[in-house]
């Protein structure tokens, strides 16, 4: 399943943060593209390494500004991949215009960037012995899902279905859509605890961490005056 919009309402302000954000990782997908192999040392600078918090140790290659709390922040903007960004801007995109509506532009950066470091933290407390750098935006698209479930429960999301080699539009609940995409994130993440998360390539508890702490952040952020009027908004 596939989600390519949500229920049209009229939008009461330009989403420049979500834009911001979706040029931003862009840009450095294509800086990451430019350095050929040498994206590996960019990966292990400025993705986030559980080993260097758990001693406290900045591993070589260093870390932007000289501290690997850095990479804290600038893991959320590299991607492992064509489809690792595209994914997570497709979902920032669908997703990401709603929340900010409601929350407006300052309170929303907020949320997505707080939710992105409480996922960071959530996987290294899961993976304290890697050395494995983590990056991607995708433990904050996690809290925005959060958030746009607790904003929107009742919306409807356009869905692309596969059904073999048949393709089909429909829409599916949010709760039902989102719901089930945490409950994936949470078995696959009990799973990878009897052996290493990383020998799936996904940083299961990175989601569910950035995702239940949007739970509550955007019922704390969200401004009553701009609460939601029920159903999605365009984007």
């Amino acid at each position: 399943m596939i989600p390519i919009g949500d229920d049209p309402g009229p939008r009461r302000v330009t989403p420049l943060v979500t834009f911001s954000l979706i040029a931003l990782n862009i840009l450095a997908f294509v800086y990451e593209l430019s350095l050929g192999s040498g994206v590996e040392g960019l990966f292990r600078s400025a993705g986030v390494v559980p080993l260097e918090f758990a001693r406290n140790q900045d591993l070589p290659p260093a870390a932007p500004g000289g501290t690997y709390y850095t990479t804290l922040l600038t893991s959320m903007f590299l991607h492992g991949g064509l489809l690792h960004i595209g994914s997570n801007m497709l979902f920032l995109w669908v997703y990401g215009d709603n929340v900010e509506d409601s929350l407006g532009h300052g309170r929303f950066l907020l949320f997505y960037l707080l939710c992105g470091l409480i996922a960071s933290g959530t996987h290294i407390f899961f993976n304290r012995g890697s050395s494995i750098p983590s990056i991607g935006a995708s433990g904050a698209i996690a809290g925005l899902l959060a958030g746009y479930l607790v904003l929107f429960p009742r919306a409807s999301i356009r869905t692309l279905l596969f059904l073999g080699p048949f393709i089909t539009m429909t829409r599916v609940p949010a709760l039902l859509l989102i719901g089930f995409w945490f409950v994936t994130q949470v078995f696959s993440g009990v799973a990878a605890l009897g052996e290493s998360e990383q020998t799936s390539g996904v940083a299961f508890w990175a989601h569910v961490g950035g995702f239940v702490a949007g739970l509550p952040l955007v019922l704390l952020l969200r401004q009553p005056r701009r609460a939601p009027f029920g159903t999605a908004l365009r984007h």
